[in-house]
């Protein structure tokens, strides 16, 4: 079946009930609904035949539900960007996913403008109807609007996820119909029961992880409560919680986590309505998760996932959560259990399963794993070599099937929930005409889990300072990408085929700490 009828079902089983709130705007089930098929039926109006690609790059709205659901209708494929990519990053993926429509803020406007080039034969339709970007409203002419959605196999393609590899190139992971009927049962069924007309709130990017929540919030017929924050603000959010007795925080980061404890103020708000936060997207130290939950109560909901396989391969209910804590017991560390129709164990380098205790690489397969990267049959098959989805992540399971995670495959940093590829970053300061040599990786941070760390080997006569190399970055990719800090070294260490020891340099700075996805010496819970 189309997944627009999880939609289709709520607007009839809940007709003026509310769907999406976000500041002042509240919109009914009935109107989602409407507006949905309408988006669907212009784009279709715009050109757009089933399984063409529209990108969108949007801040936290309504508009963002409108957009995949209204692609869904129209047998669309739907493309995410990630709203803090710099405009080259987003060129890439518009360019690679061959979307043929670009939605985005008004934001985005200048950096696209100073990069039209790269943008050239993409229609461009903006809600701030900035710069020549056509208005929004051309979507929504009641005109154009779908009668129903169109019939979809369970195999067809309805979402392109980007994730990057090592080399730093942004893969789509594909998604279809199935994958997405899966992720929103598995959510239900394993991590939080979402009732009908219950409160869910988002206050990360929808792009992402809370976007994937907010589909089974449709499905059940509950409240998308959308931040209208720019940035994450404790005060807030909690002020959100009490004003609409938010029952289901979507997803939080484990930074976010982490803040929220920083500035929390006991009693300054009632958020007893408060009775599951989703987290994951990078490890949490345990001690900051026992003080969480004794601060904020057993309502913590641990998943771990990627985008190859969204949300669904392990995860720890509050339920789990607070049995393990009252227990005193070491699984609180771990990323949880596998998913009720999910399997998963941990394999050697040769692709042979390990007995429970002994390290390899995760892999997972299901209704829920990718069925490939989009133009990209290489990388597919590396990734999904004998059937089964190879995560890149080390750990080992327990006897009772608790996957605990050490270490990654990949050289990927995990930052504040954000993941960033070495490669990535290398290959833009080896720009810099001033720079011989570069190696980038993560090193323990308290407050990120990971923080971005450059060491360079300067031309032969030059001056360089770290502050020139941080800007370098800061003009070819995303703030978040950026180097925290830089070292400056003579020479970098090399093997005998010349290949830089890139852990030989980052173990120098992870001497006395335990693990190596997070940092710190405290024993570790927490996902990708």
């Amino acid at each position: 079946m189309n997944s627009f009828a999880f939609l289709e079902k709520s607007a009839r089983q809940q007709g003026d009930g509310l769907a999406l709130i976000h500041g002042d705007e509240r919109i009914s089930y009935r109107d989602f609904h409407k507006r949905a098929l309408a988006v669907g039926g212009n784009l279709v109006a715009l050109g757009c035949k089933p399984g063409d690609r529209v990108a969108f790059c949007l801040a936290n709205s309504p508009r963002i539900m409108e957009v995949i659901f209204g692609c869904f209708a129209a047998g669309l494929v739907v493309v995410p960007v990630n709203a803090r990519l710099h405009p080259r990053e987003m060129a890439y993926i518009v360019e690679n996913s061959g979307a043929r429509i670009l939605i985005h803020g008004g934001e985005y406007e200048e950096g696209i403008a100073a990069n039209a080039a790269l943008f050239a034969g993409v229609r461009r339709i903006s809600p701030d109807a900035a710069g020549s970007a056509e208005p929004y409203s051309i979507l929504l002419d009641e005109a154009n609007a779908l009668g129903a959605a169109v019939e979809a196999a369970p195999e067809d393609l309805c979402w392109l996820f980007y994730t990057s590899g090592t080399t730093g190139k942004p893969k789509g992971a594909m998604w279809n119909h199935r994958m997405v009927r899966t992720v929103i049962m598995n959510y239900l069924a394993d991590l939080h029961n979402i009732q009908p007309g219950e409160m869910v709130l988002h206050c990360a990017p929808m792009s992402h992880g809370s976007g994937i929540v907010a589909l089974p919030t449709v499905a059940r017929g509950a409240v998308n409560a959308i931040s209208d924050s720019a940035s994450f603000d404790v005060d807030a959010l909690l002020a959100t919680v009490e004003r609409l007795k938010v029952s289901h925080i979507a997803f939080m980061a484990p930074t976010q986590i982490v803040k929220l404890l920083e500035d929390y103020v006991p009693g300054r708000y009632d958020i007893s309505s408060l009775s599951a936060i989703c987290y994951g997207g990078a490890p949490i130290y345990v001690e900051q998760l026992k003080q969480a939950m004794a601060t904020f109560g057993p309502v913590f909901v641990q998943l771990y996932g990627q985008g190859e396989a969204p949300i669904t391969i392990t995860g720890l209910s509050a339920a789990a959560h607070a049995r393990l804590l009252a227990a005193d017991d070491p699984r609180i560390g771990s990323a949880g259990q596998v998913r009720t129709d999910v399997e998963a164990h941990c394999v050697d380098q040769n692709d042979n399963p390990l007995p429970p205790g002994e390290a390899g690489e995760v892999v997972a397969r299901g209704d829920v794993v990718m069925p490939g990267y989009w133009a990209n049959p290489e990388a597919s098959a590396e990734a999904l070599r004998g059937g089964w989805l190879h995560t890149g992540d080390i750990g080992y399971f327990d006897e009772q099937g608790y996957l605990f995670l050490l270490d990654r495959a990949k050289d990927m940093v995990i930052s504040g929930g954000n993941n960033v590829y070495p490669r990535e970053v290398e290959e833009v300061i080896i720009l810099h005409p001033k720079v011989a040599n570069c190696v980038v990786f993560g090193i323990p941070d308290d407050y990120w889990g990971e923080a971005v760390h450059a060491v360079v080997v300067p031309k032969e006569g030059e001056t360089i300072t770290a502050k020139e190399i941080i800007d370098f970055c800061g003009e070819h990719m995303a703030g978040y990408k950026k180097p925290k800090a830089v070292d400056f070294v003579d020479a970098l260490p090399v093997s005998g085929y010349g290949k830089i020891l890139r852990r030989e340099v980052r173990d120098q700075y992870w001497q006395g700490h335990s693990g190596r996805i997070g940092g710190g010496a405290a024993a570790q819970a927490g996902g990708r």
